[in-house]
């Protein structure tokens, strides 16, 4: 049985009648790695600040699990930075910790363990202004899993780290979604949302755009990628007025084949025309679909 932890329903913003997020819906379910994405100003922030309590939606409805869930439990890991600059590491994370409601013991035995893991421990007695930009993010990391959340909303938490680092963060929030925690992950990193969310939410100029499962909505946006080498002439391909963003290389072309086209006919029409020595048709990439959308190019069926 589905748990919703997080219903998002109808809510609107205004900010000086500017509308900021327009009637926008979505849930998240227990242990689910939702991604939360869409243009810079396109109401993103917005819609976690309301989540957080940080604003108040000016119609509409965030429920968290029912209204059980304890604001306490959740990890909030925002874009912006959010400890001080002249406290300790070590002094810092604990001060977090205490506000989540944790015993003095329980937290200085996690945040241990949590430096370990994070490569840190050296710096537990360093001022949080002489780490780097990358550490600094590993400490508002541990401070937003520490208390182990229920819900975690990460906010660029990619923002800074080296790929080593990447991967270990994702290593970790792939480990927290497993063991049932929920998360809400905002990123302008396609790539990563690709590999770590079940589904995603797309919001443009403050309105839902895309909503549901990242292959549903490969399959849906229809358009596919067509890689070939060819064992002659690539002319042929630039006589089909219907392929978009057409590359030839040599003797590799590359284009994009509209939904309204079928590939496999295709292929079987090209095979009459040309010599094929190598093929590969793979959907779009969510970074493909996202920056299509953003530019309006392609209709969604959903």
């Amino acid at each position: 049985m589905v748990n919703t932890i997080l219903k998002v329903k109808e809510i609107n913003k205004n900010f000086n009648e500017q509308r900021a997020v327009d009637n926008i819906s979505f849930t998240v379910n227990q242990g689910e790695i939702m991604g939360l994405l869409g243009p810079n100003g396109a109401g993103k922030t917005t819609v976690i600040r309301m989540i957080m309590g940080i604003f108040e939606p000016d119609s509409g409805q965030i429920e968290l699990d029912k209204g059980l869930l304890d604001k306490r439990k959740i990890g909030y890991l925002p874009e912006e930075r959010g400890i001080y600059d002249d406290t300790l590491v070590l002094e810092t994370i604990l001060y977090f910790a205490d506000l989540k409601g944790m015993k003095q013991e329980e937290a200085r035995r996690s945040a241990l363990k949590w430096l370990d893991v994070l490569a840190l421990s050296d710096y537990a007695n360093h001022r949080i202004e002489d780490l780097s930009k990358g550490m600094q993010q590993k400490v508002q990391f541990i401070i937003s899993i520490i208390h182990k959340p229920r819900l975690i909303v990460f906010d660029e938490v990619f923002s800074g780290l080296d790929p080593v680092n990447q991967d270990l963060f994702k290593k970790i929030i792939k480990e927290l979604g497993s063991g049932g925690t929920t998360i809400l992950l905002s990123s302008h990193r396609m790539d990563m949302v690709e590999e770590l969310c079940d589904r995603i939410f797309m919001i443009n100029h403050g309105q839902k755009v895309l909503f549901g499962e990242i292959d549903q909505i490969k399959d849906e946006f229809g358009e596919k990628k067509v890689k070939i080498k060819v064992g002659g002439e690539t002319d042929y391909f630039k006589r089909i007025k219907e392929l978009n963003n057409l590359t030839i290389e040599n003797d590799t072309v590359t284009f994009s084949l509209p939904a309204e086209i079928s590939a496999e006919r295709f292929i079987k029409k090209m095979l009459d025309n040309i010599e094929i020595e190598e093929i590969s048709i793979l959907k779009p990439s969510l970074h493909e679909i996202f920056v299509s959308k953003v530019r309006g190019e392609k209709k969604y069926a959903g």
